[in-house]
């Protein structure tokens, strides 16, 4: 069976838009970029930033600097090495980067509701494989 990426591109987008909760924060998409990069990944500095963002350093730190004035991220230094410094996320950076990634839980768990069990078991099973695939490839 061949894989219809055009498809699935399509479904994942219906999907999202209708059921993504209500965006409420006006937030650049860098931003939520920014915060999903230090959610996914460990030990995130700036240079990171920079680099998977495809800026300048001192545009990253910019957007770092706006960031943590808006209480989004901290900056801390590194445990091993006290020179690094890492960014995380704090209570309000991480409602806000789950407000604007996630799926709304009350409208998911209601569709979730109309299903059978097998249909919930192949849905969690299909985005569980190409969750670990995804992780993987990049």
């Amino acid at each position: 069976m061949a894989s219809n990426v055009k498809e699935l591109n399509e479904y994942w987008t219906d999907i999202y838009f209708h059921l993504h909760y209500p965006h409420t924060e006006k937030i650049s998409h860098q931003v939520i970029r920014i915060l999903q990069l230090v959610e996914k990944k460990e030990e995130i500095g700036v240079n990171e930033v920079a680099t998977y963002l495809h800026i300048s350093h001192n545009t990253a730190s910019e957007h770092v600097k706006r960031m943590v004035e808006k209480n989004l991220l901290i900056k801390e230094r590194g445990l091993l090495d006290e020179r690094k410094v890492l960014l995380h996320l704090t209570k309000v950076g991480k409602d806000v980067l789950h407000r604007n990634t996630s799926l709304d839980e009350e409208k998911l768990e209601q569709v979730m509701n109309q299903l059978a069990d097998k249909e919930k078991e192949i849905i969690e099973q299909a985005f569980k494989i190409l969750s670990e695939r995804a992780k993987t490839c990049l």
